[in-house]
């Protein structure tokens, strides 16, 4: 499972080219993991990245609970990324049958933009292949966030059109600031 450029995904080894350490996320790791994430997309400093969802939703992102399952689960994995011993970035991998889900996506605020959202969500997908032989990933985006659904497309995943409705009521989702608000399914062949 090791790479030269990226470490590796269940281990310690950190990586020559990016400086980049994978490893799987540990229940010492919700707080930092639920910092991470809550920085990258809710909030003033949110506002540093362009992930940004502040201006479309409110509250919270996730929370401890949500992390925790996530680590837990038999089928999935949430990976951590490291560089110099700090946690910067992270990503749910959830075994599906024939495919995988990709969630829970995170790049601190001020690594973004330069290039490690493109590693690691090619770590993701080169895991998802080899650890269940998925072959396709799955995920579902603010169908409202045509910046970071175009991202993805440069990156290989297609739109479905296949829409869900956004959880309004449920404040664990965040506080919806417009009323538009859907999930749309976006799909990468990975074979």
């Amino acid at each position: 499972m090791d790479t030269a450029a990226t470490g590796t995904a269940t281990g310690t080894a950190t990586g020559t080219a990016t400086g980049l350490t994978f490893r799987d996320a540990t229940e010492a790791d919700v707080d930092a993991l639920v910092a991470l994430i809550e920085s990258a997309y809710r909030g003033d400093s949110s506002r540093t990245g362009w992930t940004t969802e502040a201006d479309i939703l409110e509250g919270q992102r996730t929370d401890p609970e949500g992390v925790l399952a996530v680590i837990k689960s038999p089928d999935s994995r949430l990976l951590t990324v490291e560089r110099d011993g700090r946690i910067v970035a992270c990503c749910q991998l959830e075994h599906r049958g024939d495919h995988a889900y990709f969630g829970m996506f995170a790049v601190s605020p001020e690594q973004q933009g330069g290039g490690l959202g493109k590693v690691i969500i090619t770590e993701a997908e080169r895991t998802a292949r080899e650890t269940w032989d998925a072959q396709e990933m799955h995920m579902t985006v603010i169908s409202v966030r045509n910046d970071l659904i175009a991202w993805y497309e440069r990156r290989g995943y297609r739109r479905t059109g296949r829409m869900t409705p956004f959880p309004y009521g449920d404040e664990r989702f965040g506080i919806p600031q417009r009323d538009d608000l859907q999930f749309e399914l976006l799909v990468k062949e990975l074979a």
